[in-house]
């Protein structure tokens, strides 16, 4: 697929699942890993594909990019996910062109998040971007629409109170166990996984429960170690994974994987244990749930605590879209522009001709190269801003600068 052929913003698709049709255990069926997002890229370069970005984060799984059909994104997509296509399609939302571009302004706001405002979306986006292009996946369109999204989401987070207050999904993993748990200074409380969930998890326990009776486990010991020296608590191997088990009262599970971390077994005979799964796909196994001793919750039943922060939070709605209005106009304004730069090019070549094979002139002759460079840099500003006027003046101006331009000197 030749990329000058169809990356036109009509072709610039999001095909995505998410909490408002997709519980968690179908949710869990696409959620990508790094190696998994690493194989899709592989494949898109063998398919023709060269702009994309996978978002894979416990509430959705989006792929975003330029394609000749969403069918395209989806295939590639389920090619490496557990879940297959048609399951994918039915719960499915699918957006083009503008109607792509204004969604990701959204999720990027938190306007789209299970937690009204929930800013973790932000890095999250950030680290989704950064993997494809490192990968050579992210071109000029992707790199400015991403900038102009957090340009906005900055905007609205200090102008707006929609991400105020202690709300997001870690936090209401903590609020639940305030909520529910007593004597908690007492409590043993294991934390499964260091990454960015589970650090925000780890500090707003200590922050908001005053606890350090806390064990941190994470498949890289180093990285538990590190959060733990940072905040005065203790860590253990994977391997002490049994054990800890056995010892805690409360377990929060922020891990990764594939496949199920705490099994059936860990649990069977222990004391009455608190496990909140933030994973997804979850990572204790199904049959655990219904031990007599095993209290679970998992992040969609997290996800529908409310609070006065939450009602402040959709007071702000409004002023979040005025502003993403604003960033959305700005983007456009410069998408519009892509299609003349090759003809400024050609204008520009076309002045240092002139300049070249006319230096008898007065400009010629007065102007050093540096000094020229900037009066030619202005003449292109000004023909830019002339040519954004979107009507018959501005066409007209266009077709004045080509027959300019294809006149000999």
């Amino acid at each position: 697929m030749n990329s000058n052929d169809y990356k036109h913003i009509s072709n610039f698709y999001v095909a995505g699942i998410n909490y408002k049709k997709s519980d968690a255990s179908i949710r869990g069926q696409f959620a990508i890993t790094n190696e998994q997002y690493e194989a899709i890229l592989t494949l898109a370069a063998e398919r023709g594909l060269n702009e994309l970005f996978i978002l894979s984060t416990c509430n959705r799984t989006e792929i975003y990019g330029f394609g000749y059909s969403s069918e395209q994104l989806i295939d590639l997509l389920c090619s490496q996910t557990a879940g297959d296509a048609a399951t994918f399609k039915k719960a499915a939302y699918i957006k083009k062109g503008q109607h792509a571009v204004e969604h990701v302004f959204q999720v990027g706001a938190g306007l789209d998040s299970q937690i009204l405002g929930d800013y973790e979306i932000v890095g999250q986006l950030k680290t989704a971007v950064k993997f494809s292009k490192e990968r050579g996946f992210v071109g000029a369109f992707t790199e400015r629409l991403i900038n102009c999204v957090l340009q906005s989401s900055k905007l609205i987070k200090n102008s707006t109170a929609l991400s105020g207050g202690t709300v997001s999904v870690s936090f209401a993993a903590v609020q639940y166990i305030r909520d529910t748990v007593t004597d908690i200074r007492s409590k043993n409380i294991l934390l499964l996984g260091v990454g960015k969930i589970g650090r925000n998890t780890c500090k707003n326990l200590v922050d908001y429960l005053e606890t350090t009776n806390i064990t941190l486990i994470n498949r890289t010991t180093e990285k538990a170690a590190e959060l733990a020296n940072e905040l005065g608590l203790s860590c253990a191997p994977l391997s002490d994974l049994d054990a800890h088990i056995k010892k805690a009262d409360i377990i929060l599970v922020a891990t990764n994987a594939a496949e199920p971390t705490i099994l059936k077994s860990h649990l069977e005979g222990g004391s009455q244990k608190l496990i909140i799964d933030l994973s997804i796909p979850y990572n204790v196994e199904d049959a655990a749930q219904l031990l007599p001793n095993v209290q679970m919750v998992n992040v969609d039943e997290l996800s529908k605590l409310k609070d006065e922060t939450l009602k402040k939070r959709e007071a702000e709605v409004p002023k979040a879209k005025g502003i993403i209005g604003e960033l959305m106009i700005e983007f456009m304004d410069w998408y519009d522009m892509r299609k003349h730069v090759p003809l400024l090019k050609d204008l520009k070549s076309k002045l240092k001709s002139l300049y070249t094979h006319h230096q008898h002139l007065h400009l010629a002759t007065t102007t050093c190269p540096k000094t020229l460079d900037v009066q030619i840099q202005r003449v292109l500003n000004d023909t830019a801003g002339k040519i954004k006027l979107n009507n018959q003046r501005g066409c007209q101006y266009i077709n004045a600068i080509t027959e300019f331009i294809s006149a000999k000197n």
